[in-house]
């Protein structure tokens, strides 16, 4: 089949490409800097600015369908006006792009498949997330259901419609973890907060088998949480943590010293959702790392 991928380059493109590669699909990745590597015979690079007229938007025609992995890293900067500005341009200003692409389209592709993330229930507690539930009321949760509307809007130009709710992404080389295990390294790791705030994880290679499933499945559609089957709380994460790398979990960092350093940002790593893969598990999807010690194993050194 023929896919276009936005987002491609990323922690989870790069991997998504390759697997998407190997099982003999053809992939144009649209891009807004110079591409990393040359194009060849399945795999094309083409420039393209979300709202702008050009090459890329041909592309579109005849694909069977559109995987939109694009943003900025929600965690990279402190959430200023600006870069709250910018998470949603990142976001919204390219589905809306694509959205509108895709009617121009006189051959449509047969889905969009648009990245989302758990962040989209807002602060849960304990309770248990389905993707029944409701959208949250904060800056995460407004900005994850306005990204979802603007895809929603290629169902009325006959395309099936994944909005795939992503936990925190596991693997070795980037991802969470390179944020998270430093302070182990040097025996000053520990939970964030209260550590009683629950965490909804999936590792890589599950986050990439089940994009394939999804793809590949002709009747799967709507929301989607991709996590792990057991998500557990940020004190049981950073213990398992330490564990794994042979360090303590004994430094945890007070709530206010977050919010000094972090300001609203800190607020998305002191809440947290207790979010299942119920879509995924009816789609019968087995998840390679359903436990967090055997997935953490897997990212070692880290």
């Amino acid at each position: 089949m023929k896919f276009v991928v936005t987002g491609g380059s990323g922690f989870i493109g790069s991997l998504l490409c390759s697997r998407l590669l190997q099982k003999g699909h053809t992939l144009t990745l649209l891009t807004r800097s110079a591409p990393r590597e040359t194009s060849t015979g399945t795999k094309r690079w083409l420039h393209w600015r979300p709202g702008m007229s050009g090459d890329w938007e041909s592309a579109l025609a005849g694909a069977d369908g559109v995987i939109n992995l694009a943003g900025e890293p929600i965690a990279n900067k402190r959430w200023t006006v600006k870069q709250k500005h910018q998470l949603r341009l990142s976001r919204i200003d390219t589905t809306v792009g694509l959205v509108r692409a895709i009617a121009k389209a006189k051959q449509k592709p047969k889905f969009l498949l648009n990245a989302s993330a758990v962040g989209y229930y807002g602060p849960c507690g304990d309770e248990t997330i389905g993707e029944e539930a409701p959208a949250g009321t904060d800056f995460l949760a407004a900005l994850c259901r306005d990204w979802e509307n603007e895809a929603m809007k290629a169902e009325k130009l006959g395309l099936r419609v994944i909005r795939l709710r992503t936990g925190i992404v596991l693997g070795a080389g980037g991802g969470a973890l390179t944020k998270m295990a430093p302070p182990f390294k040097f025996y000053v790791g520990g939970p964030l907060g209260s550590g009683k705030q629950w965490m909804s994880w999936i590792h890589l290679e599950d986050e990439v088998g089940l994009i394939v499933r999804l793809i590949e499945s002709p009747h799967a559609s709507g929301a989607v949480n991709a996590t792990a089957p057991n998500p557990v709380t940020m004190k049981e994460f950073c213990r398992t943590l330490g564990q794994v790398m042979g360090r303590p979990s004994w430094a945890p960092v007070p709530g206010f010293a977050l919010r000094l350093m972090l300001g609203e940002m800190a607020e998305m790593l002191l809440t947290g959702q207790r979010a299942i893969p119920a879509a995924a598990e009816k789609l019968d999807y087995r998840f390679r790392y359903p436990n967090l010690p055997e997935a953490l194993q897997t990212c070692l050194p880290l």
